[in-house]
């Protein structure tokens, strides 16, 4: 309250003074009118003549009623804190109530009733039959104790139940308390575990809380399923409205299970034949066998193929009835200015189904030649039907049956023959029935401009695959009136400017105005030659101008989706679901929309491309890739928040049934106003009723037909204003797509078409390996191959679609590594050797001049799922590099540094984990074989040197980066392989050989060239001085020839020649005393090679003199009796 001075003026000194005086008074005030009243009461007892203040009671006109009566409630009585207690308290004073109220009921009206039946009886008794009538006079009575005694015994039944229920207290309270305490518990591990998850979404690289998309173990179905069957949703008063309603919501549903049929089934198994076959061509047979398989598939196509031309005919005959002519017929409904437009959409649907299969078979080349194959084989057969152990009788029949599925499904008449069926009966008029036929125009043009104003544009989702169902509808309705509405026609001719061709399925291109004119000769008379040559030219500049426009509109669509993708992230993690549903609902429809636009983009521009044979370029390839790109993003995101979108689904549809609910009630208020009867006011009012019902309830599909159904008679009689009426129709196509939004995203975002351009894979892998930017992506496309394996398990014309996937996982699993794997290992293994070797003189490389790319950015995309494998990048890598650094060390042992350097190399720059190799880095244990020593003596002792101390031979010299060894090891080596027997032979071998040498030894000094010069020299050396020094000082210089005697003397040697080699005599005499060493080092090394090998065998042989009791040893460990005699 706001202060002002006036508040202020009494409060100073407000002690309470007042309040006290004021009570005192109103007390004594209240004594004085006490005793005023005590006064006038005596004397007024003084003056009257009875004795008491009560009135006279045999008169006694009024009653004076003591007992209060309660006006409140026990609930309302019984309150405290306890709720239990409150519960308890309550049921038992209910019942006590309730049992006192029946007591007084029987004894104020039952037993004074009972007690006195039979009183007043005349003394001349009873007339006849007056005791009947008195027992009729007490038959309400009667009953009414009959009634009340079933009360009472309820009663009694319901307080022994509670009281037994009362009475295990025990049990109940312990139940209470543990109900209550969990309850507790249970709220505190849902606020730990919402703390938790924030922690781990924050720490986590994953956003949302959905699984793994590429692995997807389960997956969350969010359409509901109606358990309830037609002819109970559809329940009013109106009798014949219902009929009328389930009638076409029935042939609705049978043609959408048709077309399910169809898509699933057909479809698949037609467009995958021929494919898997093996590159080198199938085998002699296997052509007939392949069509052998797919003939249960076939007839099961023509049937459906009869019961679709049934159903056909049968939704236009049921229209030709509502719109019948006939005045004396049965009056039905009041359909004038009704169009059931939902009927014809199921129709034009289930027509597209029928085009589609023709356009499947008339491009399944390979389906057409085997065929041929096929019967060819049969004619075979008729001529010998007893070399292939077939009955003869059976043969013609067969040929029959396969004459008639060929002109019935392989001729392209599948639609032909479903519109020119004969849709006359003699109970049933179709093609003169001029209302339906006003109708049936009226309904296609409405419907045309429906899909004109969004085929295009960028609100259309499925438009475009509608528009080849209403060139069906156009087509059957010309068929059956004969009738062309030329405006129609110029609309739907033209449509080819906005879409000049449809993808239908796989690489299936269907071009409208080629249909037109196929189906349709007779307008040929309404085009002029421009007309159709400008089509060809259309289709060329669309394409042109696409190629052109492409990578803006990549762009465009990159920027739109990534927004779109903040914005699902963000808006989907508000706490309160009810907050704000419409931007919810409209951000789904957006998504959904972006990915309907990106999709017809690719689809129409790759098929396009194929079907005028038009050459795509590098960056129009890679700019489709990128779409492909997106859509899978889109469908990621979706997966993403599939635990919030679930919860919204359901939320959004209630609002929009609410928005909806209210709308028709206002429209049921409005009708129900004017009091006018009339019987399409009564239908209307029906209608209405219906939508309201089949509103009330989940989203089903089978819920939201009734509604539309409902709807088209609903909205008649200005039920609806225009604004009324169109907010209701765009909140019912809202509630459409958002009921079924899982089924919508799956088929914008359904990339199975992409198996038929598989080729254009291999540029982009080495698209993404030459420019490394943002290669998680590849999981997208990786999604993209992946989405036509489920339609493959439709495949007949192999022994078990298994093949086909096989098939097609070793050639996308072939492309991905020769384009990506293999170039990106060969790139890492290459930076790391010229890291590791830039002390080398090596090509530029200056990343300002040549450029870089970062490789680690491909090694750090987590694995790759590619059908039933995961394709790890790293893991791959390594595997490679740790067999190549391997292979190459055990090649080169010299080289164990440099690999293991570049093993630390790729650990630090692309944090690769590479094994050790564990090799030997210096020797192996073998060595040289002593037989292959023995064999080439004469190139051991020239090209190996002998070191005494360590009894070891290193080579002289050697081409490679390493020399060889030789040790008593060895040696010992090869005695153990080979046995001892082969060191005599070595020995004896090596003595032959050193008496060859020693032989030339003595030539060489018995050589009149060398002998004179070495007299010469001991001569000069005698008459010398050095002869006298060398006499008395040969002790300290341990008698060692003079070394410039010893020169001078080499130096006369080099004057007799010397070798090509720059060799004198003297150093080839060196060289040869050097091998006859190293031969008699070799036997040196046989002899401790030996001695070695026998010490090692000779260890597990026993002491002879020491043999150790087996026996004594078990009685000293108390063994038992079994095991000391074993041991004997």
């Amino acid at each position: 309250m706001a202060v002002t001075d006036g508040n202020w003026e009494f409060d100073k000194f407000d002690d309470g003074s007042t309040k006290i005086v004021g009570e005192l008074q109103l007390k004594k005030y209240g004594m004085f009118m006490e005793d005023y009243a005590t006064q006038l009461r005596e004397i007024e007892d003084a003056l009257d003549d009875s004795i008491g203040d009560s009135w006279d009671f045999t008169l006694d006109p009024i009653a004076l009623q003591l007992l209060p009566y309660e006006q409140t409630s026990l609930l309302q009585l019984i309150k405290t804190d306890n709720k239990i207690f409150n519960k308890i308290i309550t049921v038992l004073a209910s019942l006590c109530s309730e049992m006192k109220a029946l007591r007084h009921e029987a004894e104020s009206k039952f037993f004074n009733a009972l007690i006195f039946y039979g009183e007043g009886e005349p003394e001349k008794g009873l007339a006849e039959g007056e005791a009947q009538v008195q027992i009729g006079r007490m038959m309400p009575l009667i009953q009414e104790l009959s009634c009340f005694v079933n009360r009472t015994n309820e009663v009694v039944k319901n307080v022994i139940q509670q009281f037994a229920c009362l009475f295990s207290v025990v049990r109940t309270v312990q139940k209470i308390v543990g109900e209550l305490q969990l309850k507790k518990y249970g709220m505190f591990m849902e606020d730990y575990a919402t703390q938790l998850r924030e922690i781990e979404d924050a720490l986590d690289d994953s956003i949302g809380d959905s699984w793994d998309f590429t692995l997807d173990p389960i997956a969350l179905q969010l359409l509901p399923y109606e358990q309830t069957s037609l002819l109970q949703l559809i329940k009013t008063d109106n009798k014949i409205f219902n009929k009328i309603i389930t009638v076409l919501a029935s042939l609705c549903s049978e043609m959408k299970a048709l077309r399910h049929e169809a898509e699933s089934k057909f479809f698949n198994a037609l467009i995958f034949y021929g494919e898997g076959e093996p590159e080198k061509g199938l085998a002699e047979g296997e052509a007939q066998v392949q069509i052998g398989r797919m003939m249960p598939l076939i007839q099961e196509l023509s049937c459906f193929v009869n019961r679709t031309n049934e159903v056909v005919k049968n939704v236009i005959q049921q229209f030709a009835c509502l719109f019948s002519v006939v005045r004396n017929g049965p009056k039905l409904l009041d359909v004038s200015d009704v169009h059931f437009q939902v009927v014809y959409e199921h129709l034009g649907d289930l027509l597209g189904v029928l085009i589609t299969l023709d356009e499947i078979i008339e491009n399944q080349g390979t389906l057409k030649d085997h065929w041929i194959l096929y019967k060819r084989m049969l004619k075979s057969v008729h001529h010998d039907p007893g070399k292939f152990g077939i009955a003869a009788e059976k043969i013609r029949p067969f040929e029959k049956l396969i004459m008639k599925l060929e002109g019935q499904l392989l001729d392209g008449r599948i639609f032909q023959d479903c519109v020119e069926q004969p849709f006359d009966t003699p109970t049933v008029y179709v093609s003169k029935n001029p209302n339906l036929a006003e109708e049936f125009a009226v309904s296609v043009k409405e419907y045309l401009m429906e899909l004109e104003a969004r085929i295009g544009e960028p609100n259309e989702m499925d438009q475009r695959y509608k528009f080849v169902g209403l060139c069906g509808l156009y087509i059957l309705h010309f068929q059956i009136f004969r009738v062309i509405d030329k405006k129609v026609f110029k609309s739907v001719w033209d449509m080819h400017k906005k879409i000049p061709a449809v993808h239908l399925i796989g690489n299936i291109v269907w071009f409208p105005t080629e249909f037109l004119l196929s189906k349709m000769p007779q307008v040929d008379k309404l085009l002029d030659r421009k007309a159709k040559d400008s089509v060809t030219s259309t289709r060329t500049s669309w394409l042109a101008q696409r190629q052109q426009l492409l990578t803006k509109d990549v762009q465009n669509f990159h920027t739109t989706v990534m927004a779109w993708m903040v914005e699902m992230e963000s808006a989907m993690t508000k706490a309160n679901l009810m907050e704000d549903l419409n931007n919810r609902c409209v951000l789904f429809i957006q998504g959904v929309l972006h990915a309907y636009n990106i999709s017809h983009l690719v689809r129409t521009t790759m098929n396009l491309h194929v079907a005028m044979s038009k050459p795509m370029t590098k960056s129009c390839l890679l700019s489709l890739c990128r779409l492909i790109e997106l859509l899978k993003a889109i469908e990621h995101t979706f997966h993403r928040r599939t635990m919030l979108i679930a919860e919204s689904v359901n939320h959004i549809t209630q609002h929009l049934s609410f928005i909806c609910l209210n709308s028709i009630a206002v429209a049921k208020k409005r009708i129900t106003s004017d009091k006018r009867y009339s019987e399409r006011r009564l239908d209307v009012l029906s209608a209405l009723v219906l939508a309201e019902t089949a509103l009330n309830g989940p989203g089903t599909k089978e819920r939201f037909l009734i509604t539309q159904l409902a709807l088209a008679l609903g909205t008649k009689m200005k039920t609806f204003k225009d604004d009324e009426l169109q907010n209701l129709a765009a909140t019912m196509k809202k509630m459409e797509v958002i009921c079924d939004l899982r089924e919508k995203v799956r088929q914008a975002c359904d990339c199975s078409f992409f198996y038929w351009h598989r080729v254009i894979l291999p540029n982009y892998l080495t698209d993404m390996f030459e420019n490394v930017t943002d290669p998680h992506r590849i999981h997208y496309m990786f999604g993209a191959l992946r989405d036509c394996v489920p339609r493959m398990a439709a495949v007949r014309h192999m022994a078990t679609p298994k093949e086909l996937t096989d098939a097609y996982d070793r050639e996308i699993y072939g492309y991905f590594k020769e384009n990506l794997l293999s170039p990106l290992c060969q790139a890492i293994e290459t930076d790391l050797r010229l890291q590791i070797h830039t002390h080398l003189q090596l090509d530029d490389r200056n990343p300002f001049k040549v450029g870089m790319r970062d490789l680690s950015h491909l090694l750090r995309v987590r694995p790759i799922r590619l059908f039933d494998r995961l394709i790890n990048i790293k893991a791959y890598v390594e595997h490679y590099l740790n067999k190549t650094f391997y292979n190459l060390t055990t090649v080169a042992l010299h080289d164990w540094k440099t690999y293991g350097e570049m093993k630390n190399m790729a650990q630090q720059k692309y944090c690769l984990s590479l094994l050790e190799s564990h090799l030997p880095s210096q020797t192996l244990e073998q060595g040289l074989d002593v037989l292959e020593i023995m064999r080439n003596i004469h190139v051991f002792v020239s090209r190996y040197m002998y070191n005494l101390n360590n009894q070891i031979f290193v080579e002289r010299s050697s081409n490679n980066k390493h020399l060889n060894t030789i040790n008593i090891r060895h040696i010992a080596n090869s005695i153990r392989t080979h046995g001892t027997g082969i060191m005599n032979t070595t020995v004896n071998f090596t003595y032959q050989f050193l008496r060859k040498k020693f032989y030339i030894f003595s030539q060489f000094l018995y050589d009149e060239h060398i002998k004179s010069k070495l007299i010469k020299a001991s001569f000069e050396f005698f008459l010398h001085s050095d002869w006298k020094f060398f006499r008395e000082n040969h002790m300290q210089t341990d008698q060692k020839y003079p070394v410039e005697r010893a020169d001078k003397f080499n130096k006369n040697i080099k004057n007799l020649g010397l070798t090509p080699d720059g060799d004198s005599y003297l150093d080839q005499f060196r060289t040869l005393i050097s091998q006859i060493g190293n031969a008699m080092g070799y036997i040196r090394m046989i002899r401790s090679g030996g001695l070695h090998c026998c010490s090692n065998a000779i260890r597990f042989i026993p002491d002879i003199e020491d043999i150790v009791s087996f026996e004594e040893l078990c009685k000293e460990e108390n063994l038992s009796s079994e095991c000391q005699a074993a041991a004997k």
